[in-house]
């Protein structure tokens, strides 16, 4: 499948070597064709786990990580859209070159079938990264259709890997530039894109709001997915709160502009504490 569906990922190309006989064979990953060696598969058997040999030890302990952790993750991104998801692949390396965590990740598509072969960068020394970007990219498998390649659905899949990963991800935050940019309405309307800070930006803190006012995650992203490529933010608070769609961005932009200390982060309403 041609479409990407990212988070800050920037992909680079390898000479492609033998890959290892040793474990399954490797699926054919988004961006990657270097050697895929075969680290382990999780308890669960829903996620098996593969590394560029390249990247030495720092890169080996993070995917040995990501082995011990994948199950946990998974089951609590179960929780968070209320279905069981499938099995996925996972090859982690330096993408964009980075070793930190910062090239994100990717994968094919928003679900189970073309996006189950995901990309994640290297975080040397920091697996909780490693665990936060695969959360990105599953809880996007996990909201079917195309919602993971809007503005909607690019937010919802940070704030669950800001949730599942204990926002280990603070550095990728969208929400201030948002507002520095001039706080354009994107309630009331879709980007159909996931790589525009500004509408995700908007997203974050909007949902920031709602889990602040007691709508958990778990109750979001159903609605989120129920709604589909379509929904607006302005809709997915009418239903949360039965309040009238039209006054979810007024409403929003008030809350915002109260704000003590303005927009510094994902989080401007302490919504996920």
């Amino acid at each position: 499948m041609s479409m990407h569906h990212r988070i800050r990922a920037t992909a680079i190309s390898k000479k492609a070597r033998a890959a290892s006989a040793t474990g399954p064979a490797a699926p054919q990953w988004p961006s990657y064709q270097g050697t895929s060696q075969y680290v382990g598969t999780s308890p669960s058997g829903r996620l098996t786990v593969y590394v560029d040999p390249t990247l030495g030890a720092p890169g080996l302990q993070n995917a040995q990580d990501l082995v011990n952790d994948g199950d946990r993750v998974a089951n609590a991104n179960d929780a968070i859209f209320g279905t069981t998801g499938g099995s996925v692949s996972v090859i982690i390396y330096a993408l964009g070159g980075a070793t930190d965590g910062t090239g994100g990740a990717d994968h094919g598509g928003c679900d189970y079938t073309t996006g189950n072969a995901i990309e994640v960068c290297a975080s040397f020394g920091n697996s909780a990264r490693v665990s936060a970007l695969f959360e990105a990219e599953l809880s996007e498998c996990s909201m079917g259709g195309d919602l993971c390649g809007y503005s909607t659905g690019e937010a919802l899949s940070r704030w669950c890997a800001a949730e599942v990963g204990n926002n280990a991800l603070s550095d990728f935050a969208t929400a201030p530039t948002w507002a520095q940019d001039g706080m354009a309405d994107w309630v009331d309307q879709v980007e159909p894109t996931d790589q525009d800070a500004d509408s995700i930006g908007c997203g974050m803190a909007f949902l920031s709001w709602l889990m602040s006012q007691g709508y958990a995650l778990d109750q979001i992203a159903p609605a989120m997915v129920t709604l589909g490529t379509n929904g607006t933010l302005a809709q997915l608070y009418s239903n949360l709160t039965s309040q009238a769609a039209s006054g979810a961005w007024s409403n929003f932009l008030a809350a915002v502009n109260a704000l003590p200390n303005g927009v510094t982060s994902d989080d401007p309403f302490g919504g996920g504490a």
